[in-house]
């Protein structure tokens, strides 16, 4: 269960969730029509080796990965990184060359997007994760100036990105992918608010966000990994989120004078020829609740 001030690195706790979508990532990419590719996915799992490495080379036939719902898993996560990708192309192409991934786990845009000159990528995100990453991609070259932010998102990250050289002024494009679940709703709020105060006008921001389960539902989901009755998820998933929202982010953004539009999961899925999951599924419950949501201020 999660605490207030719990840590970790890439293979534990909201650590080892970067792992799995990172793998999700990798074998999206192996396919013959794959909707996004990201060759660094590859590279981060071979770096922590073991099974995240032999799922990847056909082997681990117990991965979660290779689950009906892990297949599921793999074409959401196919389609949310190109929805994300889209999103960052278009916000360059408007003239934004400030971006600050949250949460950034092992998002390889700054690496692997065509970005402009004189684009600055911020990532933040725990000490032990960024500095996996920077062994992982020893001797890369990022295709921005990147500079790598440790703080934790429930601490004074503004505080953190601004030392850092953030340019409130100037128009940023923010991304929070596969992070708000992650954090209770006070603190999605107090992200929220600290998105809007750095943001000058012509500024963009896109999330990922779900509709809240069945109390009831979600502690029984709770229980029941408690038990190891289920590791459809490829570990305790329901352990590590919160279950919480305070307003959907397209409403709280919209009172503060951004424009925003919301993408159900389940239609992007069928925009780009990707099953929806079955809703009786674990894989169709998740897909369900999900939404990707974009903003611009002004």
């Amino acid at each position: 269960m999660r605490t207030d001030n719990d840590t970790w690195d890439i293979t534990t706790s909201v650590g080892s969730t970067a792992l799995f979508v990172a793998a999700a990532r990798a074998l999206e990419a192996q396919k013959p029509d794959p909707v996004a590719v990201d060759p660094f996915a590859e590279i981060f799992c071979r770096a922590v080796g073991g099974q995240w490495a032999d799922l990847l080379d056909g082997a681990a036939p117990e991965h979660a990965l290779k689950s009906e719902f892990g297949a599921d898993f793999v074409n959401f996560q196919g389609v949310r990184t190109r929805y994300f990708d889209t999103y960052f192309s278009r916000a360059a192409t408007a003239g934004v060359r400030q971006i600050v991934l949250l949460a950034a786990g092992l998002d390889s845009r700054a690496y692997r997007l065509d970005w402009p000159d004189k684009t600055v990528v911020f990532e933040l995100d725990q000490p032990q994760v960024l500095d996996f990453k920077r062994a992982a991609l020893a001797g890369v070259r990022p295709t921005a100036e990147r500079r790598a932010v440790a703080v934790d998102l429930r601490d004074d990250w503004p505080r953190a990105l601004l030392e850092h050289g953030f340019d409130p002024s100037s128009p940023t494009a923010w991304i929070a992918e596969g992070l708000l679940i992650y954090l209770p709703a006070t603190a999605q709020v107090a992200l929220f608010a600290g998105i809007d105060a750095l943001s000058a006008s012509g500024s963009h921001v896109a999330v990922e966000e779900s509709v809240p389960m069945d109390p009831e539902e979600f502690t029984a989901r709770q229980q029941e990994e408690e038990r190891g009755d289920s590791s459809a998820h490829g570990g305790p998933f329901f352990q590590l989120v919160y279950n919480e929202q305070d307003e959907p982010a397209a409403q709280w953004f919209g009172v503060r004078g951004w424009r925003s539009e919301v993408t159900p999961l389940s239609d992007y899925l069928r925009a780009l020829g990707r099953p929806v999951p079955s809703p009786k599924s674990d894989a169709g419950t998740m897909t369900s609740t999900i939404s990707l949501v974009g903003a611009i201020k002004g």
